[in-house]
């Protein structure tokens, strides 16, 4: 079941399931998350990723990815799912009408805590996108399962408690 908008702002309120809470980014079935401040970004000769601060950038100063470029990047919001909801990250559709591309890797399981790593694309031609801290670049909604699981995530998972964007881990 998709959770209706009551039921996230009571789990952000009472059990920390998206922090910080802020009302205004709560959707009827979703909550917008925002781009935090660092990103990973591949060399055009080296297969190795390069972690790189945009904390300077602003809306009117923001942190140009050219044409085709690919990067990985953090949300703002720390998530802490119970045992019995999942979480999937959709790009906002104002972002993929700029031009934005995501890779549609962005579930995370029950019992997930920590910051989700985006995987990013700049899909226009011709012109650079702007990034910047505290972009609105997509939304979770929530899924609940009919029982908690057997295998949470926070017993099993590769990518349990990171809380800065992370490459593979294979």
């Amino acid at each position: 079941m998709l959770l209706p908008d009551f039921e996230i702002r009571r789990l952000c309120q009472q059990h920390g399931l998206v922090n910080p809470y802020i009302e205004e980014n709560l959707n009827p079935a979703s909550i917008d998350v925002r781009l935090g401040d660092r990103i990973l970004m591949e060399h055009e000769h080296d297969p190795s990723l390069d972690l790189v601060s945009i904390r300077e950038a602003t809306p009117e100063n923001p942190f140009q990815i050219h044409p085709g470029e690919w990067f990985l990047a953090e949300i703002m919001e720390l998530i802490a799912l119970p045992s019995n909801i999942g979480a999937q990250f959709v790009l906002k559709s104002s972002r993929a009408r700029e031009g934005w591309d995501h890779a549609e890797a962005g579930w995370a399981d029950p019992g997930y805590c920590g910051r989700l790593t985006l995987e990013l694309k700049n899909a226009r031609q011709h012109h650079p996108l702007g990034i910047w801290p505290g972009l609105k670049i997509g939304q979770l909604k929530f899924l609940a399962t009919f029982a908690p699981v057997e295998r949470s995530y926070q017993k099993t998972g590769r990518y349990q408690g990171d809380l800065v964007v992370t490459a593979s881990k294979g």
